[in-house]
């Protein structure tokens, strides 16, 4: 039986440690990016503070050379993780993820180590280590979770990495079993726990990644609107050209010589027109008055 569970220990250390690992293609495209985009720091703050635990606990415990193996892995990549998360992250947010790092890692951590390592003795050590660290290993499984939200919202899987709850998930399922072998409830209980929360973490990536986009579909989306934003840029400079043809053509229709002939022989007709009536009939007599005097 001792042997099955130092088999079960090995196991375990292999799959949390490639739990740990699962992270590094999120933070790649971090760095490649230079933004956190999406993603939430709340799940690695969280997990440096229970492997931090854990270490420690694995020292306190007489044969807890595993645990400390383990956890010492992911408490160095983690500190790694949450490195280069404050790096690309938003000011908000970085200063936000300041204060949780502070208050969490470094302050609750190093008061508990020196509340355990002055203040008690014995087995009541370990039983304090153990309950928070039993509590923060629910809470390292369960902080994938607040993504849900988002995956929900979006209707995408993007921000909640696969590998990520799938070695949660497989993690719990062997810790669980090691625990159940040694006796030890504080790794048991929160194992069993991250267990079910990585099978339903598990359950709505499924649901969702169908509905989540491809890169090839996304590309395409990017083409198409850079064809209808050309072609719409296009059709505004065909409009544009006849709008600027019709303004010179009606621009040199309001330029045309003004019409002097025409006003000229106007302004003569105007004036025969009001010739005086009295004028006309006096001419008229004087041309009577000729033809009598030639008649006589």
């Amino acid at each position: 039986m001792a042997n099955f569970s130092f088999i079960l220990g090995i196991i375990g250390n292999v799959i949390s440690i490639l739990m740990f690992a699962a992270p590094i293609n999120t933070f790649k495209r971090i760095i490649k990016n230079k933004s956190t985009e999406d993603f939430k720091g709340i799940p690695y703050i969280t997990t440096l503070l229970s492997t931090s635990l854990w270490t420690f606990y694995g020292l306190l415990k007489p044969g807890g050379l595993l645990v400390v193996t383990v956890n010492g892995t992911g408490a160095v990549l983690h500190i790694l993780y949450v490195t280069i998360f404050l790096i690309y992250a938003p000011k908000t947010l970085k200063i936000q993820s300041i204060k949780l790092v502070a208050i969490i890692d470094i302050a609750f951590l190093g008061a508990v180590i020196a509340i355990t390592l002055l203040a008690l003795h014995g087995t009541t050590r370990l039983t304090l280590v153990g309950l928070l660290g039993a509590g923060l290993s629910i809470g390292m499984y369960a902080s994938p979770l607040s993504a849900a939200r988002t995956v929900i919202k979006m209707k995408s899987v993007e921000y909640m990495p696969f590998f990520l709850s799938f070695f949660q998930f497989l993690n719990g399922g062997v810790w669980t079993a090691y625990a159940v072998l040694i006796k030890d409830y504080y790794i048991g209980v929160p194992n069993g726990i991250g267990f079910i929360l990585g099978a339903a973490q598990l359950i709505l990536y499924s649901i969702y990644y169908k509905s989540t986009p491809t890169k090839s579909t996304e590309e395409k989306d990017e083409k198409g609107s850079a064809h209808l934003v050309k072609r719409g840029n296009q059709m505004k400079g065909v409009n544009g050209a006849h709008e600027k043809e019709n303004s010179r053509n009606l621009h040199k229709g309001k330029s045309l010589p003004k019409p002097s002939l025409v006003r000229q022989y106007s302004e003569k007709l105007v004036k025969t027109l009001s010739t005086v009536p009295s004028s006309l009939g006096s001419q008229n007599e004087d041309d009577v008055e000729k033809g009598l005097k030639e008649a006589h």
